[in-house]
Formats: structure tokens, sequence, C-alpha cells
């Protein structure tokens, strides 16, 4: 079992950024991808940027030059900055960790972007 803890989201303006950020009960090493998705009502969850463990990112045309995903190895983490904000931003976004076959979520955030 992998715990995923989600902290960040809020509410942001129009143009501006949040930063999202998933720690990993376990190694990340022993984690073939972590990542976030995002679900707006309605709709269904979607990839948004993922992290795979040898280095390779993978982002979402949405959120391409936007967007940002990293890793602190020490801190088993994964983060999700996110810049120029916009309404269809809003969504609840989720933890995501792919070990073997298996996925682990977190219990969600929720981003808001409105002026």
């Amino acid at each position: 079992q992998v715990q995923l803890v989600e902290s960040g989201g809020g509410l942001a303006q129009p143009g501006g950024s949040l930063r999202l950020s998933c720690a990993a009960s376990t190694s990340i090493f022993s984690i073939n991808a972590m990542g976030w998705h995002h679900q707006a009502p309605g709709k269904d969850r979607e990839l948004v940027a993922s992290f795979w463990r040898w280095g390779v990112t993978n982002y979402a045309d949405p959120g391409k030059g936007r967007f940002t995903i990293s890793r602190d190895n020490a801190e088993n983490t994964v983060s999700l900055q996110m810049n120029s904000l916009k309404a269809e931003d809003t969504a609840v976004y989720y933890c995501n960790a792919r070990v073997a076959s298996h996925d682990y979520w977190g219990q969600g955030t929720q981003v808001t972007v409105s002026s």
C-alpha cells in the first residue's frame, strides 16, 4: 500500500499561481510514475502531468508551458507548480502513484480559479 498526502490548492485569481505537493509513504524510487490528474464537475478525470521514475515528464496539452512537475527524492514528494492559471483549470486535483500494475490515489484537493 502506498499512501499519498496532498497539500496546496485553494483559490487563485486568473493569471495567478498555485503549488500542489504530494508526499508518498514509500520511496519514490519504488514508484514507476507519480503525477497529477484533475476532475472538473461532470467530466472525467484527466491527466495533468506525470513524472516517471527514470526522469521523464509528461504534460497534457492544456498545462504545457504553464505547469511544471518536479520531484524531491529526499522528501519522497512530487510537486506541481501551476502558473498563469485559467478559469478552466478549476477542478479537484488528485495525486497518483503507479506501483507495478497498481494505481494509488490521494484524497484530492480543490483548485478554484476565479476573480
